[in-house]
C-alpha cells in the first residue's frame, strides 16, 4: 500500500497585541519569536523534495507557511482556519469569565463541548477540517505534504488519528511552532510523533 505523510505544524507564536485574549478569525501576524519560532521548524523539513505545503488563510499561518516553504508552494485552504470564538473574539480571558460566568465554566470544563455566542460550533470546525484532510489525502496519496495550521486544527487531526474521542483532544500539546508527523498506509493512521520542538526528526 502507498504511504501517505502528513506534518502538521502549528504556527509560530502571534503578536502580543493578543495576548491573553481569545483569538480565533482575529489576524494578527507572527512576534519576533514567532518567526524565530518557524526559522527553527525548518530544520524539519529541510530534508524532504517535492513537498507541498497547505496553510490556514489566518496571517500567522500563511507568514509560518512562508518561512518553512522557501521554494515549495503553498496552497491556502480556508477550510483549515481556527474556529470563530464569535462574541469571545478579542476579549481577555478574564473579561470572558465576569462576563460570561456559567458559559465560561461550562467551556473549560468541556471545551469541545461549547458554542460560543455568535460563532462557530465546534462539530462544524472539526467536520470542515476532516473534509480538508480527506480530499488533501486524495490529492497527494503516497507524497509527503505539510499542512501550517493551528492547534485546534492539528488536535483534530492527531485525536481522530489516535481513535480518541474530541473531548479528550486537549490532552495533546501543541506548542507554537511545533511539528506532529501522521503516516498512512492505506486508510490506516500511524502517529509517530507529536509536538516535536526541539530536535529534527
Amino acid at each position: 500500500m502507498k504511504r501517505t505523510r502528513l506534518l502538521l505544524v502549528r504556527h509560530g507564536e502571534p503578536s502580543r497585541v493578543v495576548r491573553g485574549r481569545c483569538y480565533g478569525r482575529l489576524d494578527p501576524p507572527l512576534s519576533t519569536a514567532g518567526r524565530r519560532q518557524m526559522r527553527a521548524t525548518r530544520r524539519w523539513i529541510a530534508h524532504l523534495d517535492d513537498v507541498h505545503v497547505y496553510c490556514s488563510p489566518l496571517r500567522r499561518a500563511v507568514e509560518s507557511a512562508g518561512l518553512l516553504a522557501g521554494r515549495r508552494p503553498v496552497t491556502v485552504d480556508d477550510r483549515l482556519r481556527e474556529i470563530d470564538f464569535g462574541a469571545f473574539e478579542g476579549l481577555p480571558y478574564t473579561e470572558i469569565e465576569q462576563r460570561y460566568p456559567d458559559l465560561f465554566r461550562a467551556w473549560m470544563a468541556h471545551p469541545t463541548g461549547v458554542t460560543f455566542p455568535g460563532g462557530e460550533p465546534f462539530e462544524a470546525m472539526a467536520g470542515r477540517v476532516r473534509d480538508a484532510l480527506a480530499e488533501l489525502r486524495r490529492r497527494r496519496t503516497g507524497q509527503t505534504t505539510i499542512v501550517v495550521a493551528h492547534g485546534g486544527v492539528n488536535r483534530i487531526v492527531l485525536a481522530d488519528a489516535l481513535g480518541l474521542p474530541l473531548a479528550s483532544m486537549f490532552r495533546l500539546a501543541q506548542d507554537h511552532g511545533c511539528v506532529n508527523v501522521v503516516e498512512y498506509v492505506g486508510d490506516a493512521p500511524v502517529v509517530r510523533a507529536v509536538n516535536l520542538t526541539e530536535a529534527p526528526c
